[in-house]
């Protein structure tokens, strides 16, 4: 089997899982996920936090975020700009969101673009080695490969129910390994790939 078919069969089986939780458990894991997130990912004040607008059945981090935000974090979420880029707009208590692509809404264009030194990311699956599979297109991998470029190695933080677990996810040289995950079993630093 190919790499990118057996990415695909595994998105496929991890996704289905997913939209198999009920949206009242969904709820209640992202509440305990946000309390390990709280509870063990450190930052000083004024860091550059990339959140994400939950689709689909995705757990929903805006809790966390909140949290983050309270304890002095500048908040940025992700904005598709084509088929290859998204860009980190700042997110303002208040300021209003339109759609940004991908079923997602954030930060309209007169927002601030900002590098965040730390991102919560999305993911479709992921290993404890720090593997990941996204939704296929690549925007991240790029992103952060562009904010390495610039000097910043942002910490990267997948977030997701436990039930997209899986032994080991393959990866090609493109991928950026996680730092941890965050799910409502705990804060997972990565074992390495």
């Amino acid at each position: 089997m190919k790499l990118q078919e057996l990415k695909a069969e595994l998105r496929s089986a991890s996704l289905a899982r997913r939209d198999a939780l009920p949206a009242d458990i969904r709820i209640e894991k992202a509440l305990e996920a946000t309390a390990h997130g709280v509870e063990y990912i450190e930052f000083d004040a004024g860091t550059v936090i990339s959140g994400f607008f939950p689709i689909r059945s995705e757990i929903d981090p805006r809790p966390l975020m909140d949290e983050f935000r309270k304890l002095g974090a500048r908040l940025c979420l992700p904005v598709v700009m084509d088929k290859t880029t998204i860009v980190f707009r700042e997110l303002v208590r208040g300021a209003e969101l339109v759609d940004t692509g991908f079923g997602t809404r954030g930060p309209g264009a007169d927002a601030q673009v900002l590098d965040p030194s730390l991102l919560i990311m999305p993911l479709s699956v992921f290993d404890h080695h720090g593997g990941r599979i996204g939704y296929g297109a690549g925007h991240y991998d790029r992103a952060i490969a562009r904010i390495i470029d610039k000097g910043i190695k942002p910490r990267l933080i997948g977030m997701a129910f436990d039930c997209q677990h899986e032994t080991s996810v393959p990866v090609e040289p493109h991928d950026q390994p996680l730092d941890a995950m965050l799910s409502e079993s705990g804060y997972h630093p990565a074992k390495g790939l």
